[in-house]
């Protein structure tokens, strides 16, 4: 390594010492180190395991739940350097890339080859392979091609020791030994470093057509994203509610009915014909559920516009005063009764809550937010955020549905496993890290 790839400098490591979440406890570490190649990796993981020195894995640090804040003394691997593609395989139908390139570079380089890689986080043109696979992050296409897990077929892993191994495989079906690939997958760092991942590809898909709906409440809007999922597969169904397109269009005028209680958007890509077929079915479903207004836009400057204020919640959100992110997921027939539970929170709390998320897998986004400095306001806003993650454990959901645990919803997670889940979960962390020292404090139960 060169002296380059390894800072010490106080004002430097600020900037690597936590994600991009907020209410997520940071500490200080003493250095952060870029390694090029797996074979630093491991020589860094072997030093750190015989000095028994906690490492944190990082990648661009877009995570939103303290999944890669620092700890106090720790050694922060950022992986950022390490971002070239190493094959791409069209027969086979996959890629082998290193952890550190963007998600859209990916997309992109991959298309090239007239190859598609689905995965598409609202955050791909800022986060990073190597993140994604650490928390199994999701997208707005996966309600119909899947999650970062089922893209995965392989990983090359350092373990905490320093060994490197290899899990996985090249096929599209295997069976063979336990699923260590698939185990590694949203485990937040804290089994192990991956520093090659080898990823399915799709053709290209047909292009898309993009429908449109305006809710009144956003009760409507949860049942008829309920009713769209039992019928059809969309390859995107996605909901934000008033209070996040009145946060939108304040930061960005774009035209959006900010009057509207809710707002679906969804595409279909099933191929000419079907897919407009498919658009009008769900605009059909929309209308029997409540819809105001339901409408298939035949505009592609339109439907860019409307991904694009569905993308920049989160930004828009940044703009307006002090945040905190929730991501929960229920069972798409609960959707509706979460929204709703979640809009008494805010009044209850007395605090501004945006919801929005992938209503085609019943995963939300509620983001509470609050006048900056206001540190009442905060307070409340953190009973909210509370009060949301047991609406999700009443309603048969869970407390994460893409970000991860992190070390933000430790104690959510403890209450949403069993003794005998919480149990196996610190065996496994001991298996694979008997001195814990990869990534501490992150992504497994109080216990």
């Amino acid at each position: 390594m060169q002296d380059r790839d390894i800072v010490t400098d106080p004002d430097i490591l600020r900037s690597y010492s936590r994600d991009r979440s907020t209410g997520s406890a940071a500490g200080e570490p003493f250095a952060v180190v870029f390694p090029r190649s797996t074979q630093e990796v491991a020589a860094i993981m072997s030093a750190a395991h015989k000095y028994r020195v906690p490492v944190v894995p990082r990648g661009a640090g877009s995570g939103l739940s303290g999944g890669s804040n620092a700890i106090d003394g720790s050694l922060v691997l950022c992986v950022e350097r390490m971002s070239d593609v190493l094959a791409v395989n069209v027969d086979d139908g996959y890629v082998e890339t290193q952890p550190g390139i963007m998600n859209t570079e990916l997309r992109e380089y991959v298309a090239r080859s007239g190859m598609w890689y689905a995965p598409d986080p609202a955050s791909k043109d800022f986060c990073s392979i190597g993140g994604n696979v650490n928390t199994n992050a999701g997208g707005l296409c996966c309600v119909k091609y899947g999650v970062t897990r089922d893209a995965v077929l392989g990983l090359e892993v350092v373990m905490a020791d320093g060994q490197i191994t290899r899990l996985g495989r090249r096929t599209i079906k295997g069976v063979a030994g336990y699923d260590l690939a698939g185990l590694m997958v949203g485990s937040g760092g804290t089994l192990g470093i991956v520093t090659m991942a080898r990823l399915r590809l799709r053709p290209m898909p047909a292009p898309a057509t993009t429908a449109v709906a305006v809710f009144d409440n956003v009760a409507d809007a949860g049942r008829a994203s309920s009713a769209i999922m039992s019928e059809l597969t969309p390859s995107m169904l996605e909901l934000m509610d008033q209070q996040t397109l009145r946060v939108v269009e304040n930061w960005r005028p774009m035209g959006l009915d900010t009057s509207a209680g809710a707002l679906l958007v969804a595409q279909t890509d099933s191929g000419p014909g079907s897919s407009l077929a498919d658009a009008d079915r769900l605009l059909q479903i929309c209308e029997q559920n409540g819809a105001t207004l339901a409408h298939r836009s035949e505009d592609e400057a339109e439907s860019e516009m409307l991904l694009g204020a569905r993308r920049m919640a989160i930004l828009a959100i940044e703009a307006q005063g002090d945040w905190l992110l929730d991501d929960i997921a229920v069972p798409r027939s609960n959707l509706a009764e979460a929204m709703v539970r979640i809009q008494d929170i805010a009044a209850h709390r007395d605090v501004t809550i945006c919801t929005f998320g992938h209503a085609g897998d019943g995963n939300l986004h509620p983001t509470i937010v609050t006048e900056r400095g206001d540190q009442q306001a905060a307070a409340r806003g953190l009973l909210a955020f509370e009060d949301i993650l047991e609406v999700a454990l009443s309603l048969d959901g869970t407390v994460t549905g893409e970000h991860g645990v992190g070390n933000l919803k430790r104690e959510a997670l403890a209450r949403e496993l069993d003794d005998v889940a919480i149990g196996l979960h610190g065996r496994i962390k001991s298996a694979w890290d008997p001195q814990g020292i990869l990534n501490p404090g992150k992504s497994l139960p109080r216990w």
